[in-house]
Order: C-alpha cells, then structure tokens, then sequence
C-alpha cells in the first residue's frame, strides 16, 4: 500500500450525496483491538447480506503467509510467492464457478511482475459492473499479511460467500487482485488503461481494499461524502465508528487507477505509517501518538499483526456494499439464451455435418430447454443429442444432408423453448458432389472484433504498448514476460468439404531479447493439440512475416487450431499474431 501519488490524467467530479438509503441502526462502542465485536444484522432493503465468517477470512491470511515462509519470506510481484499466491486464489474462484482470467501486465509494470487477477461472477446486467479490488503483492521485507493479505483475504471471502449464496443480481460484480502495487500501482493502472471507454463507462464504481486490519487502526473511507462511499460510511457509521476521509491513502493505492480514467472510487482503509491522534484513540480506542501499523512494510507483517475486530467491520462491510448495489430486491423471470458454434457449415450431399448448441441461464434460475431446428429443405434432417437440456448445457446438433438434395445454401433456424422461446441461426450450405466453395473459416482472424470466439489467454488480445498491429489497432500478443510461461489462444473450425485445398494464413513477428541462434522460446501452430509448425527465438526479426501452413488434410473437418507461445525463465521473446484466416478453394 501507499506508493507516491501519481499525477492525475483527468479531472474526477465525484458525487458528494446519496439520498434515499437506509443506515442500520446504531451499535455500542467499537471494541478494543484484538476482540471481535457484535455487529448489527443489515438493514432491510439488503436483508440477505451475509455476516463474513472472520475465521475464514484469517484461514486465507494463514495460507498467505504460509506462501510466504515457502519463498523467501515474501511475496512481491516478481517472485515464486506472488505466483502461488495468484494460484491459490484462483483455485478457490475457480472451484466457486466463477469467471477467472489471469491477465498478464505486458506493459508498464517491473520485468518479470505476476499476473492481475480477475474474476466476475457471471450473473446480472453485465451493462452495470461493480469492482471490488486488492493488491495481492507484498513488499520484499516481508510477508504483507495486513499489506495487504487483509484485503485480498476479505475480498476472497466475500466472494466465496456470493456464490455459495447466489442470490439474484442485478448488476454483475467482478473482483480484481492487482500485481505490482508495491512498486507504483502498476497492475491496476495496466488493467485500467486496457479497458475500452465503453467498458469503463459499464464500472459503476470500483472499491479499493489496501490494509483493512492495522492493529492500532482506524476507520478511514475514500471519497467518504461521495455516492459511492455511500453503503460503506453507512455500515460503518451502524456501528457507530465514526468513519473518517482516507487522507493518508488518497492518491497511493489502486483505486487512484480507476480515478484517473473518471471511474468513481471509494473503499476502506485502517492506516499504514502515520500516527493515530488523541481525538481517533478516544473514539476508536488505541494508542495515540503510535503509528496505525507499527509493521508496516516490515517483516514483522505476519498473521499476527492483525486487528480481528477491524477485519471483521471490514469484511462485513464489504459484504454489505456488495449486497446494496449488485443484490437484486426482487426475484427476476426465468430465462435463457441459445447460441450455434460455428453459425455455418458447408458440406457435400450424402454426408453429414455438426455443431454445438448451447445455452446460458441469463436470469432467475436453470431451466428445461426443448431443442429444434426449422428451415431445413427437402432431403436434410436436423437432430439434437440430447433433444432437451437444461440452460447451461450444450447439445451436439447433427445435419445429415441426403444424396439428392441440389447445391445451394439454406438458412436454418435452432430454437430452444421454455417457458419462452428464443433463437440462434445456422447456414448451411450445401455443395454438388466433388464441388468446392471457396470459403474463409475463421472467424476475426484481425482481433478487432474483441476476443470473441477466441478461447484460452485472451488476455493476449488487445492493444498494448510496446508492439503494433499487421492491420487495424488489434493482436494477439503472446509470451513476452521474460520468465517461464505459456500463453495460447484458439478457435474451434469447420473446414468445408468438397475442396481440394485449405491453407492457414497469418502474420507473425518476433523479437527477443535473447541472442545466438540456439532456441530457448517457442511458437507453435497446433491443430486439435498436435504442433504442425514452429518457430523460435531464432527466427525473430523486424516487422511482420506471413506464415502459411498447408491443412489440406483436415477438409471436411472440425479442428481446433491453436496458437501457443512457450517462454523458458530467461530473457523476453514475444510472438505477435496478427491477420488470420484459413481458406479453402
């Protein structure tokens, strides 16, 4: 926590009243430090707002220091302690059924830095995002259990207890675990600058948690009199803390990331290095004259630096905002959305071809979907297997074409019915026997259309600083971090039948750091996870270079063509991926 304030890249007009909120009732006194405190149950309007369970919030302190112990006494943003950390917050996301993604921080952050990492729970208006954000590196002195393990433990909690409890959404929450904090706010101020003006329009606020159990602590909020600030003052003030404006905090942390791109901040904080005054120890208890944090940035910063009463307001309070702008008062409809992969397919008469259908609960709860398809012309049969699902699920769907059935194309219609009905379509284009249609397969080949139907690392795709597109702003950008990794991004293919050829296209440059001609990094195009072409370190050069691969051999197919980029624990070589297609003719 508390790296030197940056200056600002625009002007903030944060809101300074919310009206219309309900405060829970006034509790007694806080506690003395080191004593948990009963707190008072959630007002009414967020009445399904969880009391955290404080102990699970200590199990992950526990584990981040035990992290720690196991590499080298901290865990800072370019060591072995970062990384399993990372892993051990993510596994517990993952096992929850959250969308997780580990995004790469390609630019501005220190050689060799750790991965942010984001989860969104996957239900609600995803057009309404609130962001719930900690630091999960340490300093290298120590193990950073109140810095700010206390942070990325509560969030995590918090978390874990939003899927266990699943309560209707009615906007989407996603949580971020930042790298690089220590060094300048460096993963943040990545994520935030990688967002597009629409995504960052779709945060409604972002809430920062950076140090939320300093032993002779206080209670600080940021932006205190803003809309934002609004649940958090009020849970706190239930208690009758007395909450105050973070001053020590305010430009130091990574909610100042988010600031500068216009995004409204608030969070909690308990103080780091400066001195708690006689009027804060008469009102929150304490030692006056003594720092918030005696350890702070020091290796002393171990599980027993924690304030269990401050940590237990904290994570309740998180719960609490959580609940009162993303939890949802009423019980929405039930519904369901239906989608084909791919959306077209081209085959021969007398032969058959397939694809997926899915579906996705898109509000209330899972449900019974009966598949079918309409459009088909004489001679062509559509089957699902299964014929029914339940929204979440997927279907295989099998076009059988008959041996008499004339060349042309014909659009199809696959409709899933529950208690509504909706519609995903399908081309299929039929060919005479022995014909070819000259067709492209790959779908945003260029990147510009998002990441979409890319799937493994998309977080490789985008605009970044340090390298440019073949054509348009977007690529795929793998490898590059200097140390050992692996980046792979892929798309599932149909490649037509009835043509004699199909050729793989793209354009590809390398640069690296490494020198010599002896192969450290690779590059490599792999169809259904077999690697059919490679390159290396030693290729690298100026400018881009279009590659072609010759995937005659899978005409008539559906294949799965990866890229994978491969990085050993020395010196940088990125592999950047621009302009893809296959084609047939």
């Amino acid at each position: 926590m508390l790296r030197p304030r940056r200056l600002s890249l625009a002007s903030l007009a944060l809101a300074t009243a919310a009206a219309g909120l309900t405060l829970l009732p006034a509790s007694a006194e806080a506690a003395p430090a080191g004593h948990l405190a009963t707190t008072a149950p959630a007002p009414a309007l967020a009445a399904a707002a969880p009391d955290i369970d404080v102990t699970k919030v200590q199990a992950h302190l526990t584990e981040l220091n035990a992290i720690a112990n196991r590499n080298g006494g901290n865990r800072r943003s370019t060591g072995q302690g970062y990384r399993d950390s990372v892993a051990y917050v993510k596994g517990k996301l993952q096992a929850a059924g959250y969308t997780v993604t580990e995004q790469a921080c390609t630019s501005g952050c220190t050689s060799g830095a750790g991965p942010n990492l984001i989860a969104e729970w996957p239900r609600g208006d995803a057009s309404k995002v609130y962001m719930f954000g900690s630091h999960l590196d340490s300093v290298s002195a120590g193990p950073g259990i109140n810095d700010n393990g206390s942070g990325s433990a509560t969030l995590l909690e918090v978390a874990l207890r939003l899927a266990q409890t699943d309560p209707s959404m009615a906007a989407r929450v996603r949580f971020g675990w930042w790298t690089d904090e220590e060094q300048g706010l460096n993963g943040s101020d990545f994520y935030a600058r990688s967002l597009t003006s629409a995504q960052r329009s779709a945060i409604k606020a972002y809430y920062n948690f950076d140090m939320v159990a300093s032993p002779n602590g206080g209670y600080f909020i940021n932006h205190i009199t803003s809309s934002a600030a609004a649940p958090m003052k009020a849970y706190w003030d239930s208690l009758n803390l007395q909450p105050e404006e973070n001053t020590e905090g305010a430009g130091r942390s990574d909610d100042y990331s988010f600031e500068n791109y216009g995004i409204p901040t608030s969070g909690y904080a308990m103080g780091a290095s400066a001195r708690k005054t006689s009027a804060q120890a008469a009102k929150w208890g304490g030692t006056a004259g003594a720092a918030y944090d005696g350890c702070y940035h020091s290796s002393c910063d171990t599980t027993s630096n924690i304030n269990t009463v401050g940590l237990n307001r904290s994570a309740d309070g998180v719960a609490y905002t959580l609940w009162k702008q993303a939890v949802s008062d009423t019980v929405p409809a039930n519904d369901f959305s239906v989608s084909v992969s791919p959306a077209t397919g081209s085959t021969d008469p007398g032969t058959a071809l397939t694809a997926t259908v899915s579906t996705a609960t898109t509000s209330g709860s899972a449900q019974t979907v009966n598949l079918s398809a309409s459009g088909a012309p004489a001679g062509v049969t559509v089957s699902f297997s299964p014929a029914s699902v339940t929204s979440g699920a997927s279907s295989t769907m099998t076009i059988s074409v008959g041996s008499s059935v004339p060349p042309g194309t014909y659009p199809l219609t696959v409709t899933g019915t529950g208690t509504g009905a909706h519609s995903a379509s399908y081309t299929l284009t039929v060919k005479g026997t022995g014909g070819c249609t000259t067709s492209q397969v790959i779908t945003n080949g260029g990147f510009e259309s998002g990441t979409a139907p890319w799937t493994g690392d998309t977080g490789a795709i985008g605009t970044f600083s340090g390298q440019s597109a073949h054509s348009g702003s977007r690529y795929a950008w793998l490898a590059g971090y200097g140390y050992s990794a692996t980046d792979s991004v892929g798309q599932t293919v149909t490649v037509p039948a009835g043509c004699a050829k199909a050729t793989l296209r793209y354009w590809l440059h390398i640069d690296t750091a490494e020198s010599g001609t002896t192969v450290y990094d690779t590059f490599q195009v792999k169809v259904d996870g077999t690697a059919k072409q490679t390159y290396s370190n030693a290729d690298a050069a100026t400018g881009y270079k279009e590659r072609t691969l010759d995937l005659s051999q899978y005409v008539g197919r559906q294949i799965t063509l990866t890229f994978t980029a491969t990085e050993d624990s020395g010196l940088q070589t990125s592999f950047v991926v621009d302009d893809a297609t296959l084609t047939t003719g």
